[in-house]
């Protein structure tokens, strides 16, 4: 991966961090994120005494423009593919407001 490409993904992360952080939530960039072997994920987010290990991924308009081309005019996305559990796509601003116990 080159130089551009590792400054790109740093920068999304943190990102992702400080709108966590605005939500008043506890959230940490895991230090040399995608080289740990120790622990997986890019952010540790600290919810309901939990700790959740989020991945973060930054791709130019193609490589996720399906996701969104997808979610157009929906609420949420659910994409699965075999033997995986689902996973569940929503704009930040509507997970900002699950997570402020706000009107959807």
């Amino acid at each position: 991966m080159g130089k551009k490409s590792l400054r790109k993904g740093k920068r999304v992360e943190y990102l992702v961090r400080d709108r966590f952080r605005e939500l008043g939530l506890e959230c940490k960039r895991v230090p040399c994120s995608g080289n740990s072997k120790a622990v997986k994920g890019d952010l540790l987010l600290s919810l309901n005494g939990k700790t959740l290990r989020v991945e973060v991924k930054a791709r130019n308009k193609n490589g996720l423009k399906k996701l969104y081309d997808w979610l157009e005019g929906n609420d949420l996305l659910v994409v699965k593919i075999d033997r995986k559990d689902p996973l569940a796509v929503i704009p930040f601003s509507l997970l900002r407001c699950l997570l402020q116990g706000g009107e959807l």
